[in-house]
């Protein structure tokens, strides 16, 4: 009798957990929708302590927390899970619509019920993809976030070891290395992730920006052509690459102002001279062949309006001034 009732008693207490648990997931899922993130958090770690065996719950919970911007909420339940060595991968059993050709998902025994019935066909098992990379990913960004930049440093080299070809990972460390000032790793990792993605012309264009702030204009040059081989149109490529002849040009003034009256220093400024026209006529070309994609852009008109100025080319200057309607 007395282990009867102890086994009653027993069962109508997971029940009774169960639903509590259900109805505080619920709750959460209602708080999530209308942004109350903190209360969803809460209640979703709540949800976790009640039942230790739904991990998941810890994981929205953490994603919870990350909405809210509770950051340090957010570590702690990012590093529970990562304790617990939380995979959150979980086996999908799918088919095929016979009627919509669409892959489905569904409970195991709906699924080989479907299958059966000649509605569905291909069925297939498939695990999701673990969630620890996304997990650690998460951990190194809030790191940054909370500027503890040398834990933010090694979460990512923790990442990065999982999930060495994710370029969001890769461009958000790389941002982390640019704010700590350390432009050498931010471009490396930049040319890593332009291999990874070699056609995504925003990386090409980064890697020329740092490249020109450190005044290594040959391989900025190559960066922002290869930018604008990927997308013709991108006009702050075609800027940027007009601008490496500029400054290359201008550096050639400090040193023609620094030469005397000498035959010879005479003879050195007539060459830089030309040297700095060439290479401002070469900022013009690459204006020039902009517009054609671009013909109103006021960025590309002011700026190759100046460039005719610093030429002393009059005719050029005055024809752009007048598109510019200055």
């Amino acid at each position: 009798e007395e282990k009867s009732g102890k086994a009653k008693y027993t069962t109508e207490t997971r029940q009774l957990m169960g639903a509590m648990t259900s109805d505080l997931v619920n709750s959460a899922v209602e708080d999530n929708k209308n942004k109350r993130f903190k209360d969803a958090a809460e209640k979703l770690y709540m949800s976790y302590n009640m039942s230790p065996r739904d991990t998941v719950y810890l994981y929205f919970a953490a994603s919870s927390a990350v909405n809210g911007v509770d950051y340090e909420t957010a570590l702690k339940y990012y590093n529970e899970l990562k304790d617990l060595d939380y995979d959150g991968s979980v086996m999908e059993f799918k088919a095929t619509n016979v009627a919509t050709g669409e892959v489905e998902a569904m409970e195991k025994v709906q699924r080989d019920l479907m299958v059966k019935s000649g509605e569905y066909k291909d069925p297939v098992d498939e695990r999701t993809p673990s969630r620890r990379g996304e997990i650690v990913k998460n951990v190194a960004l809030i790191y940054t976030q909370l500027g503890q930049d040398d834990k933010a440093i090694a979460a990512f080299t923790e990442a990065r070891a999982d999930s060495p070809d994710d370029v969001n990972l890769i461009l958000n460390e790389a941002n982390l290395y640019y704010r700590l000032g350390d432009k050498d790793k931010f471009k490396a990792l930049m040319t890593e992730a332009a291999s990874v993605e070699p056609d995504n012309p925003d990386l090409h264009y980064n890697i020329g920006v740092i490249n020109m702030e450190q005044e290594n204009f040959e391989d900025a040059r190559a960066s922002y052509r290869k930018a604008l081989e990927i997308n013709p149109g991108y006009v702050n490529a075609a800027l940027n690459l007009s601008t490496t002849y500029v400054n290359e040009g201008n550096g050639l003034i400090d040193d023609m102002n620094n030469l005397g009256n000498s035959k010879a220093d005479i003879a050195k400024y007539d060459e830089l001279k030309i040297r700095k026209d060439e290479l401002f006529k070469e900022g013009v070309g690459v204006l020039e062949n902009a517009l054609k994609t671009n013909p109103d852009n006021q960025s590309i008109l002011t700026q190759l309006k100046n460039i005719y100025g610093a030429l002393g080319d009059t005719e050029n200057f005055m024809r752009l001034k007048k598109i510019l309607g200055e």
